[in-house]
């Protein structure tokens, strides 16, 4: 077979789409009482804070210097917080798993679709798509989706809703700690087989997951916070996401906690999300290089050269994530 390069379109379907995340307000006693769960709206703070972060031109001149610092630096933004009668944060949203893995959602070149949908289901075949979603469900179970919100909690439950469970599946986030990936717990098997089902297109899989964070009374939470472009002077610094008035969090975030499972990579010590060439913004750092990149490793596999279960894994793992990866393209 001749060597198989890029096509110049070639874009996958996200295969894990979870919602929006409503944020509501309760107590840790009323968990699992539907009606006693209340808005959270938010609200502005005006701070007069002082200035700490100068540029090196100011602070060898100490007169400037002075200036600046008798200048208050006026904080203005959206804040939110738990009420005096709540202790508990409760995040809500939904999870729909999707299959259809084979198949490119645009692919410009026949011959690379057909070899790619062999690919795939030799990978199906041998490896399985267990190990993959035993690591999205634990990306569920231990709470990674409330990001800050669950630093210092006192309590952290997760409840798994499906159409097939009796009753939620009932799990202690702290049980799962963020520095893994995966668990032997067995709790957590028939959450992980409705993942699979989904993924591999078995039927149609629609889960409703919520979080019930025991923060303490007044205690400050974490929406998701807007994008600014360039605030003009005297408006507002930090906006905060809100649906129909009530605290929130972006789709984007939860998916983002959700694919963090590459701990496969080596540059890293805690698992990161999968990305393309392993970008980690916060950082400033991309731990995967262009040789075991996402481009590099599935040229080498549609190409029969050696390719490790690891890196098919990430592979795989890429195409759930989604993206337009044509060539000269990226996402």
């Amino acid at each position: 077979m001749p060597n198989l390069t890029l096509p110049s379109v070639l874009s996958f379907d996200r295969r894990l789409e979870p919602s929006d995340a409503l944020m509501l307000s309760g107590n840790w006693t009323n968990i699992g009482k539907e009606n006693d769960w209340n808005k959270i709206e938010l609200f502005e703070r005006r701070n007069r804070a002082v200035k700490s972060n100068f540029k090196q031109e100011i602070l060898d001149d100490e007169e400037e210097l002075k200036k600046q610092i008798e200048e208050p630096n006026i904080a203005w933004g959206d804040d939110a917080s738990l009420p005096s009668d709540a202790d508990t944060l409760r995040v809500s949203y939904s999870l729909r798993v999707l299959g259809g893995l084979n198949t490119p959602s645009a692919c410009n070149k026949k011959v690379y679709q057909d070899q790619f949908t062999e690919m795939v289901d030799g990978y199906l075949a041998e490896l399985g798509i267990d190990e993959l979603a035993s690591r999205y469900a634990y990306n569920v179970v231990n709470g990674r989706f409330l990001w800050r919100n669950r630093v210092g909690a006192l309590d952290v439950a997760i409840h798994v809703k499906h159409s097939s469970l009796s009753e939620p599946i009932k799990f202690n986030a702290y049980d799962y700690p963020l520095k893994d990936t995966t668990t032997s717990d067995t709790k957590i098997s028939p959450f992980v087989e409705l993942v699979k089902k989904g993924l591999i297109d078995k039927e149609n899989v629609f889960i409703a997951v919520d979080a019930y964070v025991k923060l303490g009374n007044r205690q400050r939470i974490w929406p998701s916070q807007e994008m600014v472009m360039g605030p003009s002077s005297g408006q507002k610094s930090r906006y905060l996401f809100a649906l129909d008035g009530n605290a929130a969090m972006h789709c984007e975030k939860i998916g983002n906690a959700l694919r963090t499972i590459d701990d496969w990579q080596t540059g890293s010590d805690a698992p990161i999300a999968i990305e393309a060439y392993g970008n980690v913004t916060q950082r400033g750092i991309a731990y995967r290089s262009s040789r075991n990149d996402f481009k590099t490793l599935l040229d080498k596999w549609m190409n029969d050269k050696s390719v490790t279960e690891e890196e098919k894994h990430f592979v795989i793992a890429m195409i759930i994530r989604g993206g337009v990866f044509g060539e000269g393209e990226s996402e």
